[in-house]
């Protein structure tokens, strides 16, 4: 008999044999940088002539993996291969396919380093923020798997006298699955794994800066666990070459996505158009960005609330869309909190996240880097520079910036409206506690907020007034547990998907009502 969900516990790197463990995981990893990866396609690896490399951010000159680049003719051949396997996969039962990923959690936990390993190298994450990615992947398999357990039966329809009705959930086709590159192996993970366990078939576009760890959990599935050819194919390259081709081929019945808010309102508006042959509406699930906020008023304990508001805002470098990049303080306490949140904030330690004790490692690339020093230029001119501000210098010519702090800032300037994803900290002065409720409500997003405070009709006033989709008292605003907090948010944060609650996989399929006469 199946246990009961229970989520991966994370591992203590005080205990020294975690710590050996994990640098034995870096060793290997490290001697498998530069591999060639193919594409995946109805079972089939193909090279292509045109490559691409995936790189350290911590070290740009050294290759993580040298992949095959799709293109529009590839992705055509990916999405009929697996619109050819829905046809089989789809018949497979629902218990079934739980089995792959239970199998596939097993795996990966049982190589849990080697995969945060991927990740230090890869995007840069400290060994406990890719601890944690590959903790939240292993919940994911295990979770969707006791989803699909509960939801692949008859459902509970109203008995009625002379009929016999059932309602069950069937897949819905071909899935485009694309995820982003900053949680590459949890988010990558669930999208691809939902969409399995329902019943659909996977064409999965990696992020083109974490293209590994994806291909790491294409072996769990394709070569370890042997699913079916064209059940879940590997399609690396530009999205600006082959997103298109993905979203609007009239085959593909829905797109998973999680990224930027641009990307993926320009998904939304391609997938309603409808294509010659296309016989749905297609389905998109959008998790967005976010411009999320730490709310703290007078009665808040000032020592809990800067620590939170550091992690929010620095963990993983800025560079999550549930990061708290608004720190919003009532103007009792403001001037004392802002000194608490500097002076942790100064403590953190940057630099490559090979060493455990850098606490914050480079942002993901070039471009990144360059619009984050472009959002430092404009605070300059919005808020009063408090901490950081500057690029850090490194042998290896890595991305790192130092947090950064900006005091005063104003409600409407960019830096506290725009998502800067980076390790950038807008400071917000507000009258009070309503004051502070109209600022955390006045961006286009919707994502995630914490409140700080002792006062429990405040806490319950936020919990039905401030409008986001993941909200926390007391506790930083990141790092969302699967099953016990359903992670998506509102307006331009997405369509609310709730990953890792009990009606994500919903979203994967379609309900059809079958009844008889007696």
């Amino acid at each position: 008999m199946l246990t009961p969900f229970r989520n991966e516990p994370l591992t203590d790197f005080s205990q020294p044999e975690n710590v050996r463990a994990f640098q034995a995981a870096l060793e290997k990893v490290g001697s498998e940088l530069g591999r060639s990866y193919p594409l995946i396609i109805g079972g089939e690896r193909i090279e292509t002539p045109e490559t691409f490399d995936s790189i350290n951010p911590a070290n740009p000159s050294q290759v993580v993996g040298r992949f095959a680049k799709a293109t529009p003719e590839l992705t055509e051949k990916a999405v009929e291969a697996a619109a050819e396997a829905f046809e089989t996969w789809k018949r497979i039962p629902p218990e079934v396919r739980a089995r792959y990923l239970l199998k596939a959690a097993a795996i990966m936990r049982r190589r849990k380093h080697e995969f945060s390993a991927w990740m230090v190298y890869e995007v840069g994450k400290s060994w406990v923020e890719a601890d944690a990615d590959t903790a939240e992947a292993i919940d994911m398999l295990e979770f969707y798997a006791r989803e699909m357990m509960r939801l692949g039966g008859s459902q509970p329809v109203v008995p009625y006298p002379g009929r016999e009705a059932e309602l069950r959930y069937i897949p819905l086709g071909v899935g485009a699955v694309i995820p982003p590159w900053n949680f590459p192996n949890a988010i990558m993970t669930g999208m691809t794994s939902a969409s399995l366990v329902t019943g659909n078939t996977v064409v999965l576009k990696p992020a083109s800066t974490a293209p590994t760890i994806a291909y790491k959990l294409v072996e769990i599935f394709n070569e370890e666990l042997l699913l079916p050819p064209g059940v879940l194919n590997f399609l690396p390259g530009p999205g600006s070459v082959i997103g298109d081709v993905l979203v609007a081929h009239p085959k593909t019945r829905f797109i998973a996505f999680t990224g930027s808010k641009e990307v993926g309102l320009r998904i939304h508006e391609l997938a309603a158009k409808t294509q010659p042959g296309q016989i749905w509406i297609k389905r998109t699930i959008l998790e967005m960005g976010g411009k999320d906020a730490v709310v703290v008023d007078e009665t808040a304990d000032l020592d809990a609330a800067a620590e939170g508001i550091v992690i929010s805002a620095f963990g993983y470098q800025g560079q999550k869309c549930s990061a708290g990049s608004r720190a919003i303080l009532v103007d009792e306490i403001y001037d004392a909190l802002l000194e608490r949140i500097v002076e942790r904030a100064r403590q953190i330690k940057v630099g490559p996240t090979v060493d455990p004790s850098n606490w914050m490692g480079p942002v993901i690339d070039q471009a990144a880097f360059n619009k984050i020093m472009d959002y430092i230029e404009i605070g300059q001119e919005e808020g009063r520079l408090v901490l950081g501000g500057h690029a850090i210098e490194t042998p290896e010519k890595g991305y790192f910036i130092e947090p950064t702090i900006f005091a005063d800032v104003d409600r409407d300037a960019r830096i506290a409206q725009e998502e800067i994803f980076g390790p950038v900290l807008a400071v917000i002065r507000a009258r009070d506690f309503d004051d502070a409720l109209d600022i955390a409500n006045g961006t286009e997003y919707g994502l995630t907020g914490a409140v700080y405070s002792r006062d429990r009709l405040r806490l319950e006033r936020a919990r039905h007034e401030f409008h986001v989709g993941n909200l926390y008292f007391n506790r930083k605003c990141t790092g969302a547990l699967v099953g016990v907090e359903p992670f998506g948010g509102f307006n331009m944060s997405g369509t609310d998907s709730k990953a890792g609650g009990q009606d994500y996989l919903l979203l994967f399929m379609q309900a059809k009502s079958i009844s008889e006469a007696l």
